[in-house]
């Protein structure tokens, strides 16, 4: 299968199989700040065309496709929105910072790489990042998506990376790479290494996660697996993943362990993420997983 890459210069890259546009990533979106603005993912599809991303939904305007999200980085909410305040739940502060892009270095027909500059919501330097992107065509019916981060502390002071739970907030312990699908696949069903279910698995470790749903208007379904590079920090992630309310998957380093990172020193993280069309069943979702985890190898 042909794979066609388009950029749209100064502003995004959209990956495309025949005449099925994968996905289009948004490197310099136009996002108002109280959203934390950093690129994302979306709209993302399977090989047959099912939409299996949501962009701005609602409920939380800040949740766009797939995006590298961070809600606690040291005083900084690079998630969006209000910030977890224990005792007064979410308060909204003048801390939304932004991901900005600053350089493209690589795009090729099966990989982006740039460099971006978080800052804060004044304008100061936290963090620069160098972060790559690839993928390819798995079989007749699954593409894999790869996401490669190293972020370095440029703050002059540590900071700690963390979430709503190590600030005190029960089983909220969201942060990272995080997907949002759309409105039908609430109530699907959530697979990890020890089973399937749903919202009960919110907070359970596991190398890799994967989301069972089903499509309005059309008689399909697909799958979403993410996996969780065994040299990530933490590994196994806790997983803030849920079904009931919306559909979402997010391995989440900081779930309930922060993490200090000095001035100076960098931490990476990898991810694969694997877009199926249909439900394989449980034996064939850890297929799925397993040609997730080949391409982080």
């Amino acid at each position: 299968m042909t794979v066609q890459v388009e950029h749209r210069l100064g502003g995004s890259v959209t990956v495309s199989a025949g005449q099925v546009p994968l996905f289009s990533y948004v490197y310099r979106p136009d996002t108002p700040q109280l959203e934390s603005p950093k690129p994302y993912l979306h709209p993302i599809r399977t090989l047959a065309g099912d939409l299996v991303s949501l962009y701005r939904p609602h409920d939380h305007v800040w949740h766009k496709g797939i995006a590298w999200s961070l809600p606690h980085v040291g005083e900084h909410n690079f998630w969006g929105g209000p910030t977890y305040v224990h005792g007064r739940f979410y308060v909204q502060k003048p801390n939304n910072g932004s991901a900005l892009h600053r350089s493209l270095d690589t795009l090729t027909d099966t990989a982006l790489g740039h460099t971006l500059d978080w800052i804060s919501e004044q304008g100061a330097p936290v963090i620069t990042e160098q972060r790559t992107l690839t993928w390819a065509i798995a079989d007749d019916v699954s593409w894999v998506l790869t996401f490669a981060t190293t972020m370095t502390n440029v703050s002059g002071a540590t900071l700690a990376f963390g979430s709503p739970t190590t600030k005190g907030r029960e089983n909220a312990g969201y942060g990272g790479l995080f997907w949002r699908g759309p409105r039908s696949f609430t109530n699907g069903l959530l697979q990890s290494p020890d089973g399937t279910g749903g919202d009960e698995l919110r907070g359970t470790r596991g190398p890799w996660f994967a989301f069972r749903g089903r499509h309005d208007g059309v008689d399909r379904s697909s799958t979403v697996v993410v996996v969780d590079d065994s040299a990530n920090p933490h590994h196994p992630p806790r997983w803030f993943a849920r079904t009931e309310e919306f559909a979402c998957l997010n391995p989440a380093p900081f779930f309930s362990e922060e993490l200090d990172l000095a001035a100076g020193d960098s931490v990476a993280f990898r991810y694969a993420v694997v877009i199926a069309d249909g439900d394989h069943g449980d034996a064939g979702t850890e297929k799925l997983a397993a040609l997730g985890a080949e391409a982080l190898t």
